[in-house]
């Protein structure tokens, strides 16, 4: 099944479903008189060099949801091999709509939307990522590789390499991140093209699958935009 972007409200209309997440967030309530755009600030404070952006300056770096669709997205896909964690699978998509990729690939038992607990932790992303479910990750393997695109596992495996170490020339890639205990399956890690980890240094030796998934996703953003 394929599932592409349809017409988003606002960020704003979508933060007011979850009570009280305006204030978690350290975001004044949507429906307050004013809209929330001037009660986070003095005039005092909005001559400060160093301040938080209002609302309305952080809209003005988003895409306009109705230009979602014609607008490049990177040149990047995930793919979740057996996520089991609806809020994991949330986070990752709200994530995936941060770096604007091209498509989430939902593969074997990783839940799909619509579901409450995947739209608590995306907050709308699941309306402006492209994604599609595929019960064999190997078929959506297959189709990233048919658009071109390295194969590229988030997982510990005798020839890993520092995510950071990674140059332009993996581009377009998929990235690939598994089960939260078992990681990626041995049959889509047969299949990669490279193998990628992200350095620890403490007792644990692994992120949460979310967690890890951004910072290795942020990381090919910034490779992908770097100027050399």
């Amino acid at each position: 099944m394929d599932y592409k972007y349809t017409q988003l409200g606002t960020v704003a209309q979508e933060l007011d479903k979850w009570e009280g997440i305006g204030y978690i967030a350290g975001i004044p309530p949507w429906n307050e008189p004013d809209g929330g755009q001037t009660a986070a600030f003095s005039e005092e404070e909005t001559g400060k060099t160093l301040r938080k952006l209002t609302h309305d300056e952080l809209l003005a770096r988003s895409v306009p949801p109705g230009q979602v669709g014609a607008r490049e997205r990177n040149p990047v896909a995930g793919l979740l091999d057996n996520i089991r964690s609806l809020y994991n699978v949330g986070s990752m998509f709200r994530t995936s709509d941060g770096a604007f990729i091209r498509r989430l690939y939902l593969c074997g038992y990783t839940p799909a939307p619509p579901r409450s607990e995947i739209s608590k932790t995306s907050l709308g992303a699941t309306e402006s990522v492209p994604w599609s479910h595929h019960r064999d990750p190997l078929q959506a393997v297959a189709e990233a590789r048919g658009q071109g695109m390295t194969i590229c596992v988030l997982e510990h495996t005798t020839n890993s390499v520092p995510v950071f170490t990674l140059t332009k020339d993996v581009f377009p890639v998929c990235l690939v991140v598994g089960n939260e205990l078992t990681g990626v399956s041995r049959e889509v890690i047969d299949k990669a093209d490279i193998a990628v980890e992200i350095p620890m240094y403490g007792v644990k030796q692994s992120l949460n699958a979310a967690v890890a998934y951004g910072v290795a996703l942020f990381e090919l953003i910034r490779i992908l935009k770097s100027p050399t």
